[in-house]
């Protein structure tokens, strides 16, 4: 199983880590589809754009300020929250 864990996603400092986190979520969702809210490209996508548009509350109930700019954390943390954003 793989670690998509807060700590995890926090640890993403680097273009690598994040093509790694992103190859894991694919082997992910095709070897457990079942845990995913939304294992289809369209729902997952869906979500994706639904929690970047709210994510402002995800860094304040963090006590993070929102970042001005993303960097590869911040697309982690889309990618990772589409899996299961209802």
């Amino acid at each position: 199983m793989t670690d998509f864990s807060p700590e995890a996603v926090d640890a993403i400092d680097s273009r690598e880590a994040f093509v790694s986190f992103v190859q894991s979520l694919a082997r992910d969702v095709r070897e457990r589809p079942d845990t995913w809210e939304n294992a289809d490209l369209p729902s997952f996508l869906e979500a994706a754009a639904a929690w970047t548009e709210a994510m402002h509350g995800f860094y304040a109930n963090r006590g993070e300020q929102f970042p001005g700019r993303p960097d590869w954390r911040t697309f982690a943390w889309i990618l990772a929250a589409a899996r299961i954003y209802e």
